[in-house]
């Protein structure tokens, strides 16, 4: 505590743990604390003890679920993009050597009340129940277009500028249908309301062929990996990194208070009437209350089950994106759930999520269209939590403050986060032109 540091990191959530390894292999001086004795934050696993404890206030679950040590329950689930930014960043750090991953199953959409296999490829388009017989062959022509599309080449644009094509206008041009339209955008290409139908068409078109290229990675039933023993191995992982490049981690530090100068620039971080000094503070909005604004509400239900989800092909590991417009909401609504096949659940057991931005005070009542979904369940524990943003300046008084966590089940803004906050730190972008077949391989 009484060196400088050029940065301290406060709270080992996911996002500060791989800004704390990326800072660390550039060579700054990184002090890496929490106030909890474990690792993970908000992005923490739980056993099953500790879950109950949590959500039932006692530390006795029943014995039919299995044993407590047998359980990995990710507080903020998410699956990550096989050939996305994550697994990019991934490579680049070498943390893979920590990690191993396996393919996740199959990813979703539901659509009039039923839940379809998301085609992803031309060829998977042809075979999908999500569309008619004339529409498959249109969306077809779609798929082919955006995989052919290469920015650089203008013979592949087909006449088109997608900077201002707008990708409502994109999918009028095919002429693909409302139902189509809403499983590609929210489903292959991830968007979280439909405000990009407006927008320049580039974006939905990376988005699409982001996934395609996912899908085609490993070869399995979705765009998505996961890791063994679930999400709280990711920030151990790069804790590791962090320390192998001279990082410090200091666990178990209550009252971590942020000093600032009298220009209100952040100098130093003070614990138990120490104070270690640095030039820069990077930590997640529970740090910092005063320079966060409230942006919305996410609710949640966690379910332990003895089966996969139905209609799911037996799945062991899936995704389920519900859109919007299915349920008449204004926000998607999200089905994540895992198995004893990633290791985080006792032989037979099943763990299933189901999040969205809450728009009610009712999580119950809001997550039923996501909950009737599951079938049968062992035990369903139901919560809310707020989301916070940053409303400060990091340029005037040097705090990089996170976003909390969204309700998606996949990594794709969580990565853009830290992507955005490491260019504020450093003044550069993060090269992430890497050798994707470096990774681990995920596991058939």
């Amino acid at each position: 505590m009484d060196e400088e540091y050029d940065v301290i990191v406060l709270g080992t959530g996911l996002k500060e743990c791989i800004l704390s390894g990326l800072l660390s292999v550039d060579g700054l001086k990184v002090l890496h604390m929490d106030r909890n004795d474990y690792y993970g934050g908000e992005s923490t696993s739980l056993n099953l003890i500790q879950l109950w404890m949590r959500f039932r206030g006692g530390d006795n679950p029943p014995p039919h679920l299995g044993a407590s040590r047998d359980y990995n329950v990710d507080m903020i689930p998410k699956y990550i993009m096989a050939n996305g930014a994550l697994v990019r960043v991934l490579i680049h750090t070498d943390v893979t050597k920590y990690l191993s991953f396996k393919a996740v199953d199959g990813s979703y959409v539901y659509n009039k009340g039923k839940i379809h296999k998301v085609p992803a490829t031309d060829m998977e388009a042809l075979k999908s129940p999500l569309m008619g017989f004339f529409e498959k062959r249109r969306a077809r022509t779609l798929f082919t277009y955006v995989h052919n599309y290469n920015e650089s080449d203008p013979n592949t644009h087909q006449g088109m500028d997608l900077t201002r094509v707008t990708t409502r206008q994109l999918f009028e041009k095919y002429g693909i249908d409302e139902n189509t339209v809403d499983f590609i955008g929210h489903a292959v290409a991830l968007h979280r309301d439909d405000d990009y139908l407006d927008e320049p068409a580039l974006d939905t078109v990376k988005r699409m062929q982001l996934y395609a290229e996912s899908f085609a990675r490993f070869g399995g039933g979705s765009s998505y990996i996961y890791p063994f023993y679930g999400l709280a191995e990711l920030p151990q992982a790069f804790a590791r990194l962090s320390a192998v490049y001279g990082g410090t981690y200091m666990l178990d530090k209550p009252d971590c208070k942020v000093e600032f100068d009298e220009e209100g620039k952040v100098h130093g971080v003070t614990s138990q009437g120490e104070t270690a000094k640095c030039k820069k503070v990077v930590c997640d909005p529970s740090y910092l209350p005063n320079k966060v604004k409230k942006v919305g509400k996410v609710a949640r239900a966690i379910a332990i089950m003895s089966h996969p989800i139905p209609d799911t092909n037996d799945s062991h590991s899936v995704q389920i994106i519900l859109p919007q417009k299915q349920l008449c909401r204004k926000s998607d609504m999200y089905v994540f759930c895992c198995s004893y096949s990633h290791n985080v659940a006792p032989q037979g057991k099943y763990i299933a999520f189901v999040s969205t931005e809450a728009e009610t005070d009712h999580p119950e009542t809001e997550l039923k269209p996501g909950t009737d979904l599951l079938g049968h369940v062992d035990e369903i524990f139901f919560e809310t939590y707020d989301r916070f943003e940053p409303v400060n300046e990091p340029s005037l008084d040097n705090c990089f403050i996170s976003t909390s966590y969204d309700a998606t089940t996949h990594f794709e803004s969580t990565v853009s986060d830290v992507l955005n906050m490491y260019t504020l730190i450093t003044g550069k972008v993060l090269d992430l032109d890497v050798d994707l077949n470096a990774a681990s391989a995920a596991e058939d």
